[in-house]
């Protein structure tokens, strides 16, 4: 680790202009995109507090937020700065941020999912992730319960707090986000935000949007035309989408490690969700043993479950605060399942990349090896 270089952010920039009392973050700090020479902070201010009123003349405060980012470039590979979006002698607006090294070094990251309710059991689950002490997050989806309500996103915001002041947060959309407005402005990623990758030394991270945009069925379309209609609707995105990675796994075909993350599941243990499983398992077809994907990360499913095959391992992470899902459905292909509050800590070393699996109370469920690509 290079020594530690101060980083004052002063709020007042040209183009912000915010007024002395709007200077209070609501959301934030926190870090999104991060590199080796660049990395990005966010944070929200409550900018006014419009009202909505129901029939019965119940009114619902709705509050209105300002987001900003800095993008900051220019910086040294490995290093630590320490920021402060405010700089008004608090420490509300400080944290800490690393860029990732330029050479092939060790380093750990956590996969979790599914926050998007039992917020005491989401801050449960935080609390251990911070004691891991990982270079980055990724939650594989349904981070809120209603992506269109902005109090959902202020819950999650709160549970994250501190662990986000200080480290890279990097979101998969999932069902429960419903392709909200809130997603974007909060978060700022790679690519087109919905799909995206980025990499950490010879380690190739890939994000894929499951869900598409967010329209629903109109009552007028019959059974009949069901199905033609969603395919109509959704065929165009996603075989871009299909496109788009295969084009990315191929210019980074020397990665040693390529980790991939989508909040559906290609493998099930759920009576009720076997055959959505198996249809997006046909759409992928042999894409990941195809391309020596190693690790395909995903949510929805309300538990712990890692299938395995051709060798690919494919885990389920979907224990970070939803409620559990029953597990009612036996696969050949199923070799851990278990119904319970948990994360993933990814070593990523030399020559193998290391799943830690564990529980809230620091119990490991299961440990899983995973070899270097050749």
């Amino acid at each position: 680790m290079m020594k530690k270089v101060l980083l004052l952010l002063c709020l007042l920039i040209s183009g912000y202009g915010i007024a002395q009392k709007d200077r209070k973050i609501a959301f934030g700090p926190y870090i999104q995109q991060m590199g080796t020479k660049d990395a990005t902070i966010c944070w929200s201010t409550k900018v006014s507090e419009p009202t909505i009123t129901d029939p019965e003349g119940n009114v619902k405060i709705v509050s209105e937020y300002k987001h900003h980012k800095i993008h900051l470039g220019r910086l040294k590979p490995n290093t630590e700065y320490t920021y402060d979006v405010l700089n008004d002698g608090t420490d509300e607006g400080k944290g800490t941020l690393t860029t990732y090294p330029e050479e092939i070094a060790p380093f750990n990251f956590v996969v979790t999912g599914d926050s998007r309710s039992r917020h005491d059991v989401h801050a449960k689950v935080v609390a251990k992730i911070m004691e891991t002490n990982p270079r980055f997050i990724v939650n594989s989806g349904d981070l809120v319960s209603n992506g269109r309500s902005i109090e959902d996103w202020e819950a999650f915001f709160e549970v994250n707090k501190e662990l986000m002041r200080n480290t890279p947060y990097y979101p998969v959309l999932g069902n429960h986000e419903k392709d909200s407005p809130y997603y974007y402005d909060l978060f700022d990623l790679p690519n087109n935000e919905k799909y995206y990758y980025f990499t950490v030394g010879d380690a190739l991270m890939i994000v894929l949007d499951s869900e598409g945009k967010q329209i629903s069925q109109p009552e007028f379309v019959t059974d009949k035309n069901s199905d033609a209609f969603w395919q109509e609707a959704f065929s165009d995105y996603f075989n871009t989408q299909k496109k788009w990675l295969e084009k990315v796994l191929e210019l980074n075909k020397e990665a040693g490690f390529v980790f991939i993350f989508q909040h559906k599941p290609l493998y099930s243990v759920m009576k009720n969700r076997k055959a959505e499983a198996e249809r997006t398992r046909k759409f992928w077809g042999d894409i990941f043993e195809k391309h020596k994907v190693q690790v395909f990360f995903n949510g929805h499913d309300h538990h712990y479950h890692r299938a395995y095959k051709n060798g690919v391992h494919y885990v389920t992470s979907a224990g970070a605060g939803a409620p559990l899902y029953d597990i009612d459905f036996k696969l050949p292909e199923t070799k851990k399942s278990s119904k319970i509050e948990h994360f993933v800590n990814v070593k990523v070393e030399k020559d193998k990349a290391i799943l830690l699996v564990t529980d809230i109370n620091g119990n490991e469920i299961e440990t899983v090896e995973v070899k270097r690509r050749k």
